[in-house]
């Protein structure tokens, strides 16, 4: 009989290998670059393309970057990092940068634009510099399903549009893809997942934690899921027919 752990292993790997599938994430010779923060999410979507890289179908090539902000306090043991990656038999990159707080008053690019969007700018900005130098094609972040669950109830709600974060993007402006391997798996299973294997916990020390309006909107999904167990499905599926868990930037 299975233990809990491979029950949760097989469940994650089951919805990671059918969403590659589904959306075509992975190809042969693909190498990706896998942006880790350090937190329970791409902890474990690292430890699922590192293993699925040894099976060679399809064939392609994983490396690791984190990226540390000098002037924001939100990170994880660079040694624990590390032994992961190594573990993994995964090369890693870490990346020191700092975003000005004040882009949003000074930049009229990024006017009225809060320090959580100028942190992940940076990020991002030195993921795909990091990635054009390594000549990878795919850049994979460890968004779940909640994620772009939360994504699109936010646009609807605060933008008055229906779309989210989709499960591939390809970019124009270069020959990178950005996907999302874990968008069919729930957060809660991560969850325990990740406190089974006994990942190291991130430390979440960030001042703009709860600027945004993120919070109110996962307790508003947890609502509907009160109202409707099925609520999940219903969202995810009005994403899939809309067609927009795919997209061209």
């Amino acid at each position: 009989m299975r233990t809990e752990l491979e029950q949760l292993e097989h469940r994650i790997n089951e919805r990671f290998v059918k969403a590659f599938a589904t959306y075509r994430l992975l190809e042969d010779d693909d190498h990706v670059l896998v942006g880790l923060s350090g937190g329970k999410d791409s902890l474990c979507l690292l430890e699922m393309l590192a293993r699925r890289s040894r099976i060679n179908h399809p064939r392609f090539r994983v490396e690791a970057i984190h990226v540390r902000m000098e002037n924001i306090r939100y990170e994880s043991s660079t040694d624990y990092l590390q032994q992961f990656c190594d573990d993994l038999d995964v090369p890693l990159h870490i990346v020191t940068t700092s975003f000005d707080s004040q882009l949003s008053v000074t930049d009229p690019q990024f006017k009225s634009k809060p320090p959580c969007f100028l942190c992940s700018w940076n990020r991002r900005k030195q993921m795909f510099n990091l990635a054009q130098q390594l000549g990878c094609n795919k850049i994979a972040l460890g968004h779940h399903q909640d994620d772009l669950i939360h994504t699109a109830l936010m646009n609807l709600t605060f933008q008055g549009r229906f779309g989210t974060m989709p499960a591939r993007l390809q970019l124009r402006k270069m020959p990178i893809a950005i996907i999302r391997p874990l968008c069919m798996v729930p957060e809660s299973d991560i969850a325990r997942y990740a406190e089974l294997r006994g990942y190291e916990k991130q430390k979440l020390l960030c001042p703009y934690e709860h600027d945004t309006h993120r919070t109110s909107v996962v307790r508003l999904f947890e609502e509907m899921q009160r109202l409707n167990p099925e609520a999940r499905f219903s969202v995810w599926r009005a994403l899939a027919d809309s067609g927009l868990l795919i997209e061209d930037s």
